[in-house]
């Protein structure tokens, strides 16, 4: 038994195939492989009983799983049994049941499946274009890992675009990264971060809303709403120290701000001194532990904390 759980669904379904892949050969025998949806949770012990009718080891893949699975697993650890049942749970709590118990089980395994940042999504980013058959340069590895890597599956198709965009063994440069590559969530999810900082709350509130009900998780939005507020720290530093204008540091910032939106980052520049920027990050940091607490109202609190950003902004304009 495999328990895949964490914040980076597409990480989860990824995983989850290569398991299925591993166990069975493919994704679509319907005699080895048993395919469950939550509400198929009362289904797993008699799926992890039956018998393949073409013989082999089958498979049991059950999606959106969560603590209401736990006395079911907890029967299959009893009982014991040949077949590999597979357990998608993005977004459980980290006091979850069912995760003490896969955690307990010699039998099982937990794997956490986190969105990838830094050092690591840079790697990713390398690997998966040299394996498409073209290259990056600096500039664009760092401005592709600012803007990538909330979700694997998402993450990996606009790697895909972009390199039949440069074509084959191509170079990718900032210009095509910029000209190619959306955001972490389709471009609704930065509509959402420009948008608070530079105090429009009304557009903030719909971006964020098209952007949590195509499946962003909400840990992953306040990760990269961070990320955000980062990049604003960093130009807000150039602003203090040598006196230039919030256009000029806009436009000097790494990795690039896009170019569409530059207007709205030299805004939030205006909107947000040095001590603002920092105690907003700490408010966000705050959020998502918030969300990580069993029980906790997730999206709740990731929508205060954004639009709560798009408030203040909103005052600091009208000042």
């Amino acid at each position: 038994m495999v328990l895949l759980h964490g914040e980076d669904a597409g990480l989860i379904r990824e995983r989850a195939e290569a398991l299925v892949r591993g166990a069975i050969g493919s994704l679509d025998d319907p005699f080895r492989l048993a395919d469950l949806d939550r509400d198929g949770i009362g289904r797993i012990a008699e799926e992890m009983a039956a018998l393949a009718l073409t013989g082999g080891r089958r498979v049991v893949r059950v999606r959106e799983a969560g603590d209401g699975a736990t006395a079911a697993v907890e029967g299959v650890l009893a009982r014991g049994s040949e077949a590999l049942l597979v357990l998608e749970a993005p977004g459980l709590p980290s006091r979850s049941r069912l995760r003490a118990l896969v955690e307990r089980s010699a039998a099982a395994a937990a794997i956490a499946c986190y969105p990838e940042e830094g050092r690591g999504l840079r790697q990713t980013i390398r690997e998966t274009l040299a394996g498409l058959g073209v290259s990056i340069d600096a500039d664009a590895l760092e401005w592709l890992a600012a803007q990538l890597g909330a979700d694997r599956e998402a993450t990996r198709s606009e790697l895909e675009k972009l390199a039949l965009h440069v074509g084959p063994a191509g170079c990718v440069d900032a210009e095509a990264a910029m000209a190619c590559v959306g955001d972490l969530a389709g471009l609704s999810l930065d509509d959402a971060l420009f948008a608070a900082t530079a105090g429009d709350p009304e557009l903030a509130d719909r971006a964020l809303e098209r952007s949590l009900a195509e499946g962003m998780a909400p840990v992953g939005v306040l990760r990269a709403t961070l990320l955000h507020l980062q990049r604003l720290q960093r130009a807000r530093s150039g602003m203090d120290d040598d006196a230039i204008a919030a256009t000029a540091a806009a436009k000097a910032v790494k990795p690039p701000v896009f170019f569409r939106r530059l207007g709205a980052f030299a805004t939030a520049l205006g909107c947000w001194p040095t001590p603002a920027l920092a105690e907003a990050c700490t408010g966000i940091w705050e959020a998502e532990r918030a969300c990580k607490r069993t029980g906790a109202p997730a999206e709740m609190l990731c929508r205060n904390a954004v639009l709560g950003l798009a408030r203040r902004a909103a005052m600091a304009r009208r000042r």
